[in-house]
This record gives structure tokens, C-alpha cells and sequence, in this order.
């Protein structure tokens, strides 16, 4: 017959018992984080066979890989390793080709995007959340500020086809300010934006990368900085920074860093920075959709507008 445990002989077993499973636990979570880390050292070395692969490609194949990979899904698909090792291996002139070749944006489409723009000195404390509507052939523009944002209300309407120098809108707000024609250029319309309406969308952004990286080309600079994936405010996209060597006013800025969506070739964020290293411009475009519209979506007496 077996004796009852005492005091002390059951202190002793609950902490043998303790000791052994503290024991299990220790192994176990060692043999966890090296699965873990063969795991990771598989994926990176499987991106870089992949991007070393690619990299034997030429230049055209390579934009041609690019395009199929984006379009397929594929390049979405892939690991932040992967994607940063492919980027890498690309000829310096791939993703300028890919962008270039296009399209840049759709014959007609809808956008919501955030925008924060240093004027004057000043940096805003909120972005602006904008809807935009935009066609090609005839360029035409309906923008208008959502309300989380701290110009909420406000409206305007470009058609090159009625005023090709001019804009049509209204500042919003409590009052709802009557609507006016204004010039593009005028003070009114840079008193938000050091840009002009016709530069809303993804095409500006693209023309302006390659117009910049061409001077770059001369200057010498061929590679981004830094190549990384970033998500910004819900938007995944392969981002390169580039730096120029002389800032302004030769470039559009001393530092960019742009953001290329992993399904189009053109990009869904940037960030440009001055000589002094402060951040000017902020854009990140939340959603990009083709939408076809009738002459109603640019013209203020459409009811749904609060011209």
C-alpha cells in the first residue's frame, strides 16, 4: 500500500514536473525559430535564383518579364524579399522602360488619393482626401475634397474642350463660397498646390519620373539609392529612392522616393523631399478605378454637385 505523499515530497515532484515541461517548451520554441529561419533563408535564396535568373535576361525581356509578372498577379504574390531581389537584378533601364511603355493611366477613370503639399513653408497637419474623375481626349477634370479632410467641400471643374486656361470651382466650407472661373495658374488655384489641375493623376507623376531620371542619366545617376517595399496607408508598392546630386532647382527634388504599383506600370506613391531634407509633397493614390462618364460628371449643373 502506498504511503501519502508529504508536504515536501509533493513540492519536490510539482517542481521536477515544472522543470520537464519548462524543459519541452525551450526545445520546442528553439526548434520553432530554426523552421523559422530555415524557412526564411529558403525564401530569400529562391528570390535570389529567381532574380538571378531574370538578371541573364536582356533589357527587352526583361520588360516583357516585368509586364506578364505584374499583369498575371504574380509580382503581387511575391515575398518582400523576393520582390526587393528582383528589383535589383533588373538592367538600371528596365522599370524606366516598363513605366514609359505603359499606360500610365486609363482613357477614363475614377480616383481617391491623399495629398499633403509644403506651402509657403508650411506642412499641413492633415492630407487632403480628394475624389477625382478624369478623361482623356478632351482632358477633362472633376475633383472634389472629402469631408475628412481639412478642406471638405470644396469642388472644382477643368474641360479643356470649354476653357482650356481655366477652371470652375468653389472653396466650400460653411459658407460655400459662390463658384468662379480662375485661371490654372492664378493665385487662387496655388493656394492649396504648387501644381496645376491638369497635373491630378498617375500620368504627371510617370512623365515627371522620366524626365527626371533622363537628367539624372546625365548627371551619372542610374541606380535608386534604395530599393524596398512600403506600405503606405493600405497601398503595398516596390519603392526606389532616388537622390540627385545637386537638388534644386536643376531637379524636382534633392530626394524622391516613388512607389510603383505591383499590378500597372505607374505609381502609386510619392514622397519628394528639398535640399534641406524636409518632406514637401506627399501623394498616395487609395484607389484607382476605370469608369466611363457622361457629359453630366463635368458639368456643374449635375445635381449631385454642390456648385
Amino acid at each position: 500500500m502506498h504511503q501519502p505523499m508529504t508536504g515536501k515530497k509533493r513540492s519536490r515532484w510539482a517542481w521536477l514536473l515544472a522543470a520537464q515541461c519548462a524543459c519541452a517548451l525551450i526545445a520546442g520554441s528553439a526548434d520553432a525559430a530554426v523552421a523559422q529561419n530555415d524557412a526564411v533563408a529558403n525564401a530569400i535564396l529562391d528570390a535570389q535564383a529567381a532574380a538571378s535568373k531574370v538578371a541573364r535576361l536582356p533589357l527587352e525581356q526583361q520588360v516583357k518579364w516585368l509586364r506578364n509578372a505584374a499583369q498575371s498577379g504574380a509580382l503581387e504574390q511575391m515575398g518582400d524579399a523576393q520582390l526587393v531581389a528582383l528589383f535589383e537584378a533588373f538592367d538600371p533601364l528596365t522599370v524606366p522602360r516598363y513605366v514609359a511603355e505603359g499606360p500610365n493611366g486609363y482613357p477614363s477613370y475614377e480616383f481617391t488619393m491623399l495629398r499633403q503639399e509644403r506651402i509657403r513653408g508650411v506642412w499641413p497637419r492633415r492630407p487632403d482626401h480628394m475624389l477625382v474623375r478624369r478623361t482623356r481626349e478632351p482632358l477633362r477634370i472633376y475633383g472634389k475634397w472629402l469631408p475628412d479632410g481639412p478642406h471638405s467641400g470644396q469642388e472644382i471643374i477643368y474641360d479643356e474642350s470649354r476653357r482650356s486656361d481655366e477652371m470652375y470651382g468653389h472653396l466650400g466650407g460653411l459658407f460655400n463660397i459662390m463658384p468662379l472661373w480662375t485661371s490654372i495658374n492664378g493665385t487662387l488655384a496655388r493656394t492649396q498646390s504648387n501644381h496645376r489641375v491638369s497635373d491630378l493623376g498617375t500620368e504627371f507623376i510617370a512623365r515627371q519620373f522620366l524626365d527626371e531620371g533622363r537628367k539624372s542619366a546625365d548627371a551619372g545617376i542610374t541606380h535608386p539609392a534604395q530599393i524596398e517595399v512600403k506600405t503606405l496607408d493600405g497601398v503595398r508598392v516596390i519603392a526606389f529612392t532616388y537622390e540627385t546630386p545637386t537638388g534644386q532647382p536643376e531637379f524636382y527634388a534633392k530626394k524622391e522616393v516613388l512607389g510603383l504599383d505591383l499590378r500597372h506600370p505607374y505609381f502609386r506613391t510619392v514622397e519628394s523631399y528639398d535640399n534641406d531634407g524636409q518632406i514637401f509633397e506627399r501623394i498616395v493614390f487609395l484607389t484607382i478605378t476605370p469608369k466611363t462618364f457622361d457629359d453630366m460628371a463635368f458639368d456643374p449643373r449635375n445635381p449631385a454637385y454642390k456648385f
